[in-house]
């Protein structure tokens, strides 16, 4: 499996919304190197201001061993406890969110 990811921030890219605009998306991936270079290049002709530069392809276990960055999350239960937490961890899935403690 692979991913299409920013750069800069290590978020994981989707498909482009109908402005031609490409978000973050954590669940989007690819079986192979092959599909994700096809989607990149759907995303270089829809997207208005595209560099490319910004993108790059990533293996999955490669990406979340030694690419994606973390973020220092709170405790939304417990203010004194914290922790790092990848970039891609879904809201919902985060102690750090109301959503998480209400389930």
């Amino acid at each position: 499996m692979f991913y299409i990811y920013e750069k800069s921030s290590t978020y994981i890219i989707g498909k482009p919304d109908r402005n031609g605009v490409a978000r973050p998306d954590h669940r989007q991936s690819y079986k192979t190197m092959a599909a994700a270079k096809a989607a990149l290049t759907r995303i270089a002709k829809v997207e208005p201001d595209y560099d490319p530069t910004r993108y790059a392809i990533a293996e999955t276990d490669v990406f979340h061993k030694t690419i994606e960055k973390k973020v220092q999350k709170r405790s939304l239960m417990d203010n004194t406890k914290t922790w790092m937490e990848p970039v891609n961890t879904p809201y919902y899935c985060s102690p750090s969110s109301e959503a998480y403690w209400s389930m």
